[in-house]
């Protein structure tokens, strides 16, 4: 029989890295089974001829996939992931241009290339999102010491920053502003001066300016934005959200008893998070909310902790751009925002979605870990404590 002492045998042995963040990512993705399975149960059943189990068994061996993904991820020296980054950013730029113009096109946006043999789906921008900030990350860190040379030290960050955010912009505005805005934050806290942050908004205005006239989304991003502010006609969509977490109560209606589920386009991918609502009320919404923000706590608190700059920078990037992509989809679904096609990390339906969020926890994890012995000289050029203290704060 096994104890509770086995289990934390186990734990100790195989799990390194922040008990906490494990704990967190553990608890999303058994509520994202419950969830899942609850707002695909009637799709389900009509598309596989009343087998209701289908999307359930495929989330749930996606989200253990993920979960593999996360301990291979953390049981690697975070170090080796720079090196990685560089050519997967230059993969990434081919890939982005390719599912551009040639990929598989949903709802008038062509962002996923189908794999040969495999025949499943895969969405470049998860890769280029992943790559640049452990990029940015890296390249930050090498050279904090003449952090303010123009050319040899933000010529690059820019165009990187830039281009990736331009690419994925041409096919998915949100998700290329959100990634622009955890790139600016990851600058202003590698401690880029504010003159070139503002060169960088900039560089981004332009590249959103030109993915709304020449990429695929642009008038679909302008409509959503106008009527959201004028809240003329309020979607469908966002109707049967706002139905859904208004119905919801205290409580909620219980585990699978969504009524919403049968109504709402995207009920097990975008829109989430009313589901949960709907079913586990306000308290679940709020135990939801605190978890997204348990894991930006921790994994800042990992990014404090480092031995080195990158690690540090690498944490925090990763932990901003999981925990702000979590906050608007919620936000969208409540009402708080112009709905935007993001999913909930860690929560949503989804393929490479749950598969790069969860190679992010891993290295994240990695950070945490804290076991590899660094020499004084390597402390005393890259430790966060060396670093002035206004600047870190």
């Amino acid at each position: 029989m096994i104890n509770i002492q086995t289990i934390k045998g186990f734990a100790d042995k195989h799990l390194k890295g922040d008990p906490v963040i494990w704990s967190v990512v553990f608890a999303l993705g058994m509520l994202s089974i419950l969830v899942v399975y609850s707002a695909t149960g009637t799709i389900s059943y009509f598309k596989f001829d009343g087998n209701t189990e289908y999307y359930l068994l495929r989330h749930s061996f996606l989200v253990l996939l993920s979960f593999f993904a996360m301990w291979v991820a953390h049981k690697i020296d975070y170090r080796y992931y720079s090196k990685l980054s560089r050519l997967a950013l230059w993969l990434s730029v081919p890939l982005l241009i390719f599912a551009w113009q040639f990929g598989v096109s949903l709802n008038d946006a062509s962002r996923w290339i189908t794999i040969p043999f495999l025949n499943q789906s895969f969405q470049p921008s998860d890769l280029a999102k992943l790559a640049l900030i452990i990029n940015l990350a890296g390249m930050l860190s090498k050279k904090q010491q003449n952090i303010t040379d123009f050319k040899k030290a933000l010529i690059p960050m820019l165009l990187w920053c830039g281009l990736i955010c331009g690419l994925i912009a041409m096919t998915n505005l949100s998700t290329a502003i959100l990634l622009f805005a955890t790139c600016m934050l990851l600058l202003f806290i590698g401690r880029i001066p504010v003159k070139y942050l503002a060169m960088l908004f900039i560089v981004g205005i332009l590249a959103v300016s030109i993915a709304m006239v020449v990429g695929q989304r642009g008038k679909t991003a302008i409509s959503r934005i106008e009527t959201f502010i004028k809240k003329e006609q309020i979607p469908f969509q966002a109707q049967q959200s706002y139905i859904a977490v208004a119905t919801g109560g205290i409580t909620g209606k219980g585990p699978g008893n969504s009524s919403q589920r049968n109504f709402l386009p995207e009920a097990f991918s975008d829109f989430i998070f009313a589901i949960v609502v709907e079913e586990y009320g306000m308290i679940g919404a709020t135990v939801v909310i605190l978890l997204y923000l348990t894991l930006l706590y921790r994994g800042m608190k990992a990014a404090a902790a480092s031995g080195k700059a990158y690690g540090g920078l690498l944490s925090a990037g990763l932990s901003f751009a999981i925990v702000i992509q979590a906050m608007v989809n919620m936000g969208v679904a409540v009402g708080l925002g112009p709905i935007t096609g993001l999913p909930l990390p860690l929560l949503s339906m989804g393929g490479t979605s749950l598969l790069f969020t969860g190679l992010a926890m891993g290295i994240i994890l990695s950070v945490s870990r804290g076991e590899i012995e660094e020499s004084p000289e390597i402390r005393s050029n890259n430790h966060f404590e060396n670093l002035p203290k206004k600047e870190v704060a």
